[in-house]
């Protein structure tokens, strides 16, 4: 069992996607929190949450650094930066800033660059040493789109959790069957896979969806369900929701 409660609120990016308020502390003014910062991931923590996303891309000089996006504001590409230079937090850095006892999703954006550069310099192997050190003191959890990635860290680091993230509307029937059948532990899908908010005639209800998925040996994670929609999710027995309203959506489900 990856989640110790169900559902699990993961907070997207940590406090949520993009440049957030938060409250202010002792009756201070609020705050701004940018995505995938320690601020905003140790918001979400004081909000309540045990669990945090961050998404990890490679730069030139071979670190992690944290960012959804393939390139920074002013168009670069990360891989083409040393980490330095792109401003971005170090993903070494940020862990050996965050207690311990919170959890982290470690979502993995590979770059086209992982598909020619030697395998030792590919954001898997890059990867590695951090969850293998990360992994002795913190609950942990890697999702991904590449399932390249997903294989090799399967076949490296055993004890740590891992998930197959599909895209917007990319199918249920496709997606639980692929990664139960890479022998993951958890698949991801985005709001738009799951028929709620986008009614799709030829998906399963959402509940036997799951349900097949839990027969399967799967921990089901829904993408950036909203406060409202948030309780639908949860009576449907998805594992855990990972989500830009971290307020909104712990005041929805308790």
């Amino acid at each position: 069992m990856i989640f110790d409660r169900n559902p699990a609120v993961i907070g997207h990016r940590g406090y949520g996607a993009g440049d957030l308020p938060v409250p202010g502390r002792a009756g201070e003014p609020p705050v701004t929190v940018a995505e995938n910062t320690l601020p905003s991931i140790l918001a979400a923590v004081d909000a309540g949450l045990s669990w945090v996303e961050i998404d990890v891309t490679r730069t030139a000089d071979d670190d992690l650094v944290l960012r959804h996006d393939p390139t920074v504001d002013d168009g670069s590409y990360l891989v083409d930066l040393p980490a330095t230079a792109s401003g971005l937090p170090r993903l070494v850095e940020v862990l050996d800033a965050l207690p311990p006892e919170v959890a982290v999703d470690v979502d993995v954006k590979t770059v086209l660059e992982d598909a020619l550069d030697s395998p030792s310099r590919r954001t898997a192997a890059l990867l590695l040493p951090v969850l293998r050190r990360e992994a002795r003191r913190r609950p942990l959890l890697v999702t991904s789109f590449d399932p390249s990635l997903l294989i090799t860290l399967r076949d490296e680091l055993p004890e740590v959790p891992l998930g197959l993230l599909t895209w917007l509307r990319f199918p249920l029937w496709h997606g639980i069957p692929a990664a139960a059948g890479l022998d993951l532990q958890a698949v991801g899908v985005h709001t738009g896979s799951c028929g709620l908010d986008h009614p799709d005639t030829r998906l399963r209800p959402l509940e036997h969806c799951v349900t097949v998925a839990h027969k399967a040996g799967l921990e089901v994670i829904a993408w950036c369900p909203t406060a409202e929609r948030a309780p639908d999710y949860a009576a449907a027995g998805v594992d855990a929701m990972v989500v830009n309203d971290v307020p909104g959506v712990l005041a929805a489900v308790g």
